[in-house]
């Protein structure tokens, strides 16, 4: 028996939770329910994030959260609840189950199936962002060997449970060799474990493109963050089917699962809505708890009552519908038809009750690392290279020397052209002469320099190597 945090939300999540709760506990789920209040009441009462202390309690005491939609009310100073969720409880792994219910749902791709694994806390979602000269801001995409261990082990583990049979990675390494190149490097080292599962690398614009055109021929995919978010949603929209879709959020102490959609306030209260949503949500916890055999036999009920043409208002239509139901009538219809299967969707089979196997990250040995230069960036609002590099090599010092400047990572001294448009924005690197050793002191007898000549330096990066594999972008000739 697994305790669950459930939150019935506002406008037509009491409603959709009701039924949800109703078919699984019919399903002979094995669960004890502790309820919260969230959202829209709670906001009101003067809590900005829409959540009470006692109610954080629950959900980390239970460790696992169904979640309904709420309403944020309109005006600044509310948080989102979702993101703060997310956030606190560590939930790093974004699911979305993308699937074709086609002839019930109008789709260009009838035997789409795929599942998105979004990771959830870092890379540009970070938020760390700069203005650093009048024409330049930067937001920094961090990308750490923890996060993509994580995301896609969880991707594998996933494929593993829902005898899913081959995992993708999307990234775009050919660019941004260090940060894109370490997460395609983890997914081709932990792809390595799962001999079973065929896994394959895409770079991010052609592999999008072929999802969006020819979705058939992916499974898993797994993405970092910024990638994930948008092809989750181009995935459910082309499924045709985004108010079905339910998501998981997973951590490693906590997860949570919701429908996508949100609260419909106009629509509460009129035993109107559709519950499939949440009720995906559901079966993925269900999934995620180790109740595989519960969650094939509600999702195979599901698809064989879509199948009979059994609809709610949103997604009935003439010649295809056979019958137009509310909330609680969809929700018995699910009900009666537990323990039967789909004859023209395709069924689902999950492995043998087994919760997905997360290990916890373990830190690897450190590397030998060594400073080898620095990049300094400057502030200049000159547009000869030619003429910046004579200034900034009064600065050289103690064997480091000016080797390249870029600007907005384009070569341009030396050796650069007239052409490249320039902005204000200039990366100067300085490394040492051949043979030589360098310290942080150098760094800052560098930037001292730099003050002295009324050079504005407005950052630095230092260059390290690590096991001697250069750590940074090399740039050209470097």
């Amino acid at each position: 028996m697994t305790r669950i945090t459930v939150a019935k939300g506002d406008g037509i999540g009491p409603e959709i939770m009701n039924a949800t709760l109703e078919i699984i506990l019919a399903a002979d789920a094995k669960i004890e329910i502790d309820e919260i209040e969230v959202g829209e009441q709670v906001y009101l009462a003067g809590n900005n994030s829409g959540i009470a202390s006692k109610s954080w309690e629950t959900i980390r005491r239970n460790k696992i959260f169904l979640k309904a939609p709420i309403t944020t009310p309109q005006g600044g100073g509310y948080k989102s609840l979702n993101v703060t969720t997310r956030k606190f409880l560590g939930l790093y792994s974004n699911v979305r189950p993308c699937m074709s219910l086609h002839p019930f749902v109008s789709t260009k791709h009838p035997i789409m199936d795929i599942v998105i694994v979004r990771e959830n806390e870092e890379d540009l979602y970070a938020g760390i962002e700069h203005q650093q000269t009048d024409e330049v801001v930067q937001c920094l995409k961090l990308i750490s060997r923890p996060g993509c261990e994580k995301i896609v082990r969880y991707a594998f583990e996933y494929a593993k449970q829902q005898n899913r049979k081959k995992v993708t990675c999307f990234t775009k390494d050919n660019i941004m060799k260090q940060t894109d190149g370490l997460f395609h490097q983890v997914f081709d080292e932990i792809a390595r474990e799962y001999p079973e599962i065929e896994n394959e690398h895409w770079i991010i614009d052609i592999g999008a493109a072929k999802m969006a055109d020819t979705p058939e021929i992916f499974d898993v995919i797994v993405m970092p963050n910024l990638y994930g978010d948008v092809l989750s949603d181009v995935a459910a929209q082309i499924t045709g089917s985004v108010g079905l879709a339910g998501s998981a959020n997973i951590g490693e102490e906590c997860s949570m699962f919701e429908a996508i959609h949100g609260s419909a306030p106009r629509r509460a209260g009129q035993n109107l809505a559709n519950p499939s949503g949440l009720l995906q949500g559901a079966i993925m916890m269900l999934n995620h708890i180790g109740q595989t055999e519960i969650a094939e036999k509600v999702q195979n009920a599901w698809l064989k009552t879509l199948e009979d043409g059994i609809h709610t208002y949103d997604i009935f239509k003439e010649g295809i519908s056979k019958q137009k139901v509310g909330t609680k009538e969809f929700a018995k219809a699910v009900i009666e038809n537990l323990g039967k299967k789909p004859s023209i969707l395709k069924s689902v089979s999950y492995s043998n009750n087994s919760a997905l196997n997360l290990p916890k990250y373990k830190r690897k040995p450190a590397a030998k690392k060594e400073l080898v230069g620095v990049d300094i960036f400057v502030h200049w609002n000159g547009t000869n290279p030619d003429e910046l590099a004579e200034k900034v090599k009064k600065i050289e010092s103690n064997g480091l020397k000016l080797s390249m400047i870029t600007n907005r990572g384009i070569k341009v001294w030396p050796d650069g052209f007239e052409e490249t448009f320039c902005t204000d924005h200039w990366r100067c690197r300085f490394k040492p002469l051949e043979n030589s050793e360098i310290d942080k002191t150098n760094i800052i007898e560098l930037l001292k320099n730099a003050i002295y000549e009324n050079i504005d330096s407005i950052k630095t990066e230092n260059l390290y190597s690590f096991d001697g594999k250069a750590g940074y972008s090399l740039g050209q000739g470097q």
